[in-house]
C-alpha cells in the first residue's frame, strides 16, 4: 500500500468509532503522519461534541442536545467526507479549536 493510501485509509478509520480513532492513533505512532494526525484531532473534537450533546440531552434540554447531536453528525459527515477526499479540511467553525486544544497530539 503506497503511502499515500495509508495515510487516507487511517485518517478515515480515524472517524469510525472511538475503537477506529485509537487503532488511527496507535498505527500512526511510527509514521507520525501529519495528516493522519489532523482527522485524529478533528474526531476527538466531535467525540467531545458527542459527550456534551448526550449530556446536554439527558440533563438539560432534550431538544437542544438533539439539535446538538445533529450538528455534531453533520460535522462528522464533513471531516469523513475531508479524509475520503485526502484534504486537511477543517470542520466549520470549531475545527481550528480542535486543532488547538489537541495540538500535543502530533
Amino acid at each position: 500500500m503506497s503511502k499515500a493510501n495509508r495515510s487516507k485509509a487511517l485518517a478515515i478509520l480515524a472517524y469510525f468509532t472511538f475503537v477506529g480513532l485509537i487503532i488511527a492513533f496507535i498505527m500512526n505512532l511510527e509514521k507520525r503522519d501529519r495528516f493522519i494526525f489532523f482527522h485524529i484531532r478533528q474526531m476527538l473534537g466531535l467525540i467531545l461534541m458527542l459527550i456534551i450533546s448526550n449530556v446536554i440531552e439527558a440533563y438539560v434540554n432534550s431538544i437542544f442536545g438533539s439539535i446538538l447531536w445533529v450538528i455534531t453528525f453533520l460535522f462528522w459527515l464533513h471531516g469523513l467526507t475531508t479524509a475520503i477526499k485526502g484534504k486537511s479540511t477543517e470542520i466549520p467553525f470549531i475545527g481550528n479549536y480542535f486543532q488547538s486544544w489537541f495540538e500535543n497530539i502530533k
